[in-house]
């Protein structure tokens, strides 16, 4: 059975809205795009990778899966883009439709909590999960994710849209399984729900 890795870049104060361009995710009138690309270290590449070794499938939601498809299939070359190219892509939805536009999409239908937990039992390679908040926060409510990769990036923003939000998540404990601090001082730490 295949594990949920849910893979976040983080502000401190919780924030998690467009970390890697302007016009991300404008959503509610956010300006602060693109602050997570300052940060960028090798070290935050080999700790996704290393989740991404071996049998491992990707899992998104809307808005993140049309991102990663405008964007990705018209880069050069390297090794990030062609395993993102290459690899199985699950897409949760309620409102595209089949065919889906990136090589090798699949659309998951009905309740987005028990199309990924039936493809959990029949997966055996781990379902990556970028940014996808909203599929995120609810995958945590229905007890799916295996183990959240936080980027903690060392900046405040004040405003923006939360991987926590402040009303309706309940209390949930955690272990950190590892840690390591980038030369440009983001904190990375493996959690799983205990």
């Amino acid at each position: 059975m295949g594990k949920v890795i849910a893979i976040e870049h983080l502000t401190l104060d919780g924030v998690m809205q467009s970390p890697g361009k302007a016009d991300e995710d404008p959503r509610d009138g956010f300006r602060h795009g693109g602050w997570a690309t300052q940060d960028q270290d090798p070290a935050m590449q080999e700790a996704m990778g290393a989740r991404m070794a071996g049998g491992w499938s990707l899992l998104a939601g809307r808005m993140t899966y049309e991102h990663f498809a405008a964007y990705w299939p018209s880069q050069a070359p390297n090794p990030f883009t062609e395993a993102l190219n290459r690899v199985q892509k699950y897409v949760v939805s309620t409102t595209l439709a089949e065919p889906l536009p990136w090589q090798n999409s699949t659309l998951l239908k009905g309740d987005a909590t028990e199309a990924v937990a039936g493809l959990k039992k029949e997966l055996a390679e781990n379902l990556v999960v970028f940014g996808s908040g909203v599929l995120v926060r609810s995958l945590m409510a229905g007890g799916l994710v295996d183990e959240l990769l936080l980027l903690i990036h060392p900046l405040v923003l004040g405003t923006g849209r939360r991987l926590f939000p402040e009303s309706g998540t309940g209390l949930t404990a955690f272990e950190l399984v590892d840690s390591a601090t980038t030369r440009t001082g983001v904190l990375m730490a493996a959690y799983r729900p205990r």
